[in-house]
């Protein structure tokens, strides 16, 4: 029996932004982007929009922080995120 089969398909996470479930690849790292973009659909038309977000139930060694304008966070199944609209910076 081989694992190739099990490559070709995308392994996927579920976390929690403001309550919301999310389906996401299972990949390295979570974008302050894709989590604002997931929070507001309307984003990457008004990257003007300053948010913050804060995050918990994170990887063990840093299971809950801030995310940062440009930065990014390892993610995990049940992770969950608040997102906050702060206004323009």
């Amino acid at each position: 029996m081989s694992n190739d089969h099990d490559e070709k398909k995308e392994k996927t996470v579920t976390i929690y932004i403001d309550g919301t479930a999310y389906e996401v690849p299972k990949k390295d790292d979570i974008s302050y982007t894709e989590v604002v973009t997931l929070a507001d659909p309307t984003f990457p038309q008004n990257p003007q929009n300053t948010y913050s977000v804060n995050y918990t139930h994170g990887h063990g060694n840093k299971p809950e922080g801030i995310l940062a304008p440009g930065a990014s966070v390892k993610v995990k199944e049940g992770m969950r995120f608040r997102v906050n609209k702060t206004g323009q910076s």
